[in-house]
């Protein structure tokens, strides 16, 4: 007897948000996201930053006009995030870039998921359910936050100023939860262009 290969599910596979015509969401499910741990300034910071092509974003910033994006999510630590399948590339080279120098590199892919918001509604219903300044002068593209949202940890990246385009990683185990607070945080605006 031969055990079936496990069917890989998203969080969000049966997901079909009836949201207004001013917010759109989407699943972007599977993204390879590696927790990067490295003391800035360091030898091991200075090799991974050799093989990303570009410094390691600072507090409260992303890098994203890369193929691989880094997200600061701590004095010393970022996510990196790429598309699906290139996890045992990318642990491989940032090691081998490391050397003996000291950092880890954990693969957590598994651990998120993420939603892509867009559209002119999305300050106003995120605001129902965040305490961050939204503002366009407070969260400018590349601002990254690890926050709540309605009650869930969730970090917060902004793709566009208003924002207008944001991208939420949230752990899978919360996934269902924000999408059920989200479609309800937009009942008010149904029927809103």
């Amino acid at each position: 007897m031969t055990a079936d290969t496990p069917v890989r599910t998203s969080p969000l596979a049966d997901w079909d948000p009836r949201l207004p015509s001013g917010l759109n969401a989407r699943e972007v499910p599977f993204l390879t996201q590696l927790t990067l741990r490295v003391t800035p300034g360091s030898a091991a910071a200075t090799a991974v930053e050799g093989y990303l092509g570009y410094a390691l974003p600072g507090a409260g910033r992303a890098h994203l006009d890369a193929a691989v994006e880094a997200l600061w999510l701590g004095p010393d630590e970022w996510l990196l995030v790429a598309p699906a399948g290139r996890a045992e590339e990318l642990t491989a080279g940032l090691r081998s870039a490391i050397g003996e120098e000291f950092a880890t590199v954990t693969d957590t892919s598994a651990q998120r998921t993420v939603l892509a918001l867009s559209g002119p509604l999305l300050p106003d219903v995120l605001s129902q359910g965040c305490a961050l300044d939204l503002a366009p002068d407070k969260a400018g593209v590349g601002a990254c936050r690890t926050t709540l949202l309605a009650q869930a940890g969730v970090t917060l990246v902004v793709r566009e100023a208003g924002p207008r385009v944001v991208s939420l990683l949230v752990r899978s185990s919360f996934a269902g939860y924000l999408a059920a607070w989200l479609a309800d945080a937009c009942t008010e605006y149904a029927g809103v262009t």
